[in-house]
């Protein structure tokens, strides 16, 4: 089954507290503090895992909790830290906070991981605090609270090539042909209902990768049809093949009408993703002894337009070799092009001055204050 939305709700482990205890041993009644420090909370992790393909594995589980770091006990023993937790998605993953609707990471790449909540850092033993006027301080850090969140994870896929064109323009003939894919074939519309992906491989050990998405109509940016649901994932594709069916049955649009519908709904979609590269191809030309009907669409479209069979195989190779040159320089301006990778957007706000380190101040009042309790018990 095949899952591009998740919600998830992640929340990293608390530190461990520090620990108060003094050294008690035979003949050394006043060892001083050897309280430990807690232990580390566990971070939430998310990693972009080529092996999975889809958020299937996320949606059947909907909260991702780290483990607690252990507090800190005596002999100057650090407390356990806490196991991280691992989400392991698709690679294409748009990770949100769900309630600021913000954008915290995109793993576009396969391996990339990214530490979206993050452990509590585990508290100081007592120590830590014992000076040269207060050697017996009876007071220890607490741990650092834990960090959680709700997430919106959405998948883009990511491929070099994305097919668009009207229902049964023949794009799932296409992808079966030039790829090892085997996406469901049929003679009426829609036939595609989810997205599908194809490796395309050419001669001299070129590669890419070719993606088959569920055919779209009129209004598919506002959800008519499938498109709404599956057009973002050819927001990452390097270059658009336009595929027309050059010899539409009667009562559906010509070609003309066609390229002109599809290339609203992209532009209406996203401006970007209009303007990616595009190439014209018209197919089902084994349906004709002539080409006349292409020469008729490239003159009233102004543009190149490859004529192919998606059936006979009939100008697969010089419409492979055409994507190839495009493919690369796509690359060659996304490697030029290039952007910063985003940071992660902290789930609680961070102060100026970090208030888990205690400052001089905090130690002597504290100290007083540990004072003022051993005159009463004393008393």
């Amino acid at each position: 089954m095949f899952i591009d939305h998740a919600e998830i709700f992640v929340r990293s482990g608390k530190g461990g507290h520090g620990c108060v205890s003094f050294r008690r041993e035979r003949f050394i009644p006043k060892g001083g503090p050897n309280g430990g420090d807690g232990g580390q909370g566990g971070d939430v992790i998310l990693v972009a895992d080529p092996s999975i393909a889809t958020l299937l594995d996320v949606t059947g589980r909907h909260h991702w909790i780290a483990k607690n770091g252990q507090p800190g006990m005596g002999k100057n023993c650090t407390g356990k830290s806490g196991a991280n937790c691992v989400v392991r998605v698709p690679p294409g993953t748009l990770i949100y906070d769900r309630d600021l609707n913000v954008l915290l990471k995109d793993l576009d790449t396969p391996g990339m991981e990214v530490c979206i909540a993050q452990g509590g850092r585990g508290g100081k033993g007592n120590q830590h605090f014992a000076t040269s006027r207060h050697q017996t301080p009876r007071f220890a850090q607490p741990g650092e609270p834990a960090e959680e969140r709700w997430l919106r994870l959405e998948l883009k896929l990511i491929a070099d090539v994305g097919l668009v064109g009207l229902p049964n323009a023949g794009k799932s003939t296409l992808l079966s042909r030039t790829s090892h894919a085997r996406p469901k074939i049929a003679d009426y519309p829609f036939t595609t209902l989810e997205p599908q992906l194809g490796i395309v491989e050419l001669a001299g050990y070129r590669r890419f990768v070719m993606a088959d998405i569920p055919g779209l109509i009129e209004g598919a940016h506002e959800g008519v049809g499938l498109g709404d649901d599956f057009l973002r994932h050819i927001e990452r594709t390097r270059v658009i093949v336009h595929l027309l069916d050059v010899h539409p049955l009667e009562g559906q649009p010509t070609p003309v009408e066609a390229y002109h519908t599809i290339r609203q709904e992209l532009s209406k979609y996203s401006q970007e993703l209009a303007d990616k590269p595009e190439i014209v191809v018209a197919n089902k030309i084994d349906l004709s002894d002539t080409l006349e009907a292409v020469d008729a669409l490239r003159a009233e479209l102004g543009c190149e337009v490859l004529a192919i069979s998606g059936v006979t195989g009939t100008g697969l190779e010089e419409f492979g070799d055409r994507l190839w040159g495009m493919i690369q320089q796509a690359r060659q301006v996304d490697i030029e092009s290039r952007m910063v990778k985003q940071k992660i957007t902290p789930s609680k706000p961070v102060a100026e001055d970090d208030p888990f380190h205690l400052s001089p101040s905090d130690l002597a009042q504290l100290a007083e204050q540990d004072k003022h309790r051993a005159d009463e018990d004393a008393s």
